[in-house]
């Protein structure tokens, strides 16, 4: 008698411990997207030199194997081209599960330095839009 109700013991704290488990991993979630000059998105910032590299960082809790994570960059308002004007789009797809993630993109300057203007990059997660943000180039 005594090892069944071990047994049923046991078996409760290792439904209750896989349980909580899934409840703490929850869905996959994209958050925290800024636009820096470094790809750990230490050095936020808004305001760049025609020769920075910029870097758009974002942190990927709950990742699983085939999310997609996009960014699209465009340019609002510089001296030349149209507004709306896509610069690139890129897409990182995760081929394995992440619990925790740093996703970052960036755009190294082009030949003769970025062009002085506003740009700004959206950033996508399975297909949603999770973040616009603009940058100036001065």
């Amino acid at each position: 008698m005594r090892s069944k109700n071990k047994t049923s013991i046991l078996l409760a704290v290792a439904a209750l411990v896989v349980s909580t488990l899934a409840c703490a991993l929850g869905d996959p979630t994209l958050s925290n997207v800024r636009v820096a000059k470094d790809q750990d998105g230490t050095q936020v910032s808004s305001i760049f030199s025609p020769t920075d590299t910029i870097y758009v960082v974002s942190d990927l809790s709950n990742g699983v194997a085939g999310n997609v994570v996009r960014s699209k960059w465009t340019i609002v308002s510089v001296q030349g081209y149209d507004p709306g004007f896509v610069i690139d789009e890129v897409d990182l797809t995760l081929d394995k599960d992440q619990l925790s993630y740093t996703v970052y993109f960036y755009f190294e300057p082009p030949e003769g330095g970025w062009p002085v203007g506003v740009y700004q990059v959206e950033v996508l997660f399975n297909g949603a839009s999770v973040s616009t943000t603009q940058f100036i180039v001065q």
